[in-house]
């Protein structure tokens, strides 16, 4: 199965999890609150009388679990914070909002969002005080696209993956389909029309057929 990642929309950073979560839970929460207003009526059985503000949210909650004795000898870190840290700054809104991530897993998953709360045990600690397991929990908030369409290019054959600067051979998937496509939700569509089974493994500087 192919590890999910977490893309960062304005710098591109990629920031892949060490295996996939344990455990993935998505819940939809309506765009309805309780009128908490003076003079509020209640209804006949008691309960809160509703106001309807439309719209509503979408959370996604991961369980994930960092091990650096998974890792080859050659990369592993002492401590395991070293891996996690960067999933802790997705959740710094700093003088702003937080910034906007994809969630990224094969050819299935590609959300946008915020990191809005992340929380971390710590165990396996060494007898230098190196904590070497972690299990992280995170939930992120969908929001809506933000990458602005652009007009695919007139008798566009084909398009060449740049690399996201990030120092990953991966390339930025949604991006590129909105460069040859104009949309960058067409991603999945541009995948398959080059049999391509993970985007994020699409090395830099290949190029892709583009769909008709």
């Amino acid at each position: 199965m192919e590890r999910i990642a977490f893309l960062v929309d304005e710098t591109g950073e990629r920031i892949d999890c060490l295996i996939n979560p344990e455990t993935l839970v998505m819940r939809r929460l309506a765009g309805v609150r309780p009128a908490a207003l003076p003079g509020a009526v209640m209804g006949a059985d008691g309960d809160d009388v509703l106001l309807y503000t439309g719209g509503g949210r979408t959370e996604l909650v991961l369980d994930l679990l960092f091990d650096v004795e998974l890792m080859e000898p050659a990369n592993r870190p002492d401590d395991v914070r070293k891996l996690t840290s960067r999933l802790w700054r997705l959740a710094d809104s700093g003088e702003g909002r937080p910034p906007q991530v994809r969630l990224v897993w094969g050819k299935t998953w590609n959300l946008p969002g915020v990191v809005v709360s992340v929380a971390e045990r710590l165990d396996a600690i060494d007898a230098a005080g190196n904590p070497r397991r972690s299990w992280l929990r995170l939930k992120l908030v969908r929001t809506n696209e933000e990458v602005k369409a652009r007009p695919a290019k007139t008798n566009q054959s084909a398009v060449q993956a740049v690399g996201n600067g990030s120092g990953s051979d991966g390339v930025r998937f949604d991006l590129l389909a909105a460069d040859a496509l104009g949309d960058p939700s067409r991603w999945r569509e541009l995948a398959e029309h080059n049999g391509i089974a993970d985007p994020l493994r699409v090395p830099a500087g290949a190029v892709l057929a583009v769909p008709s």
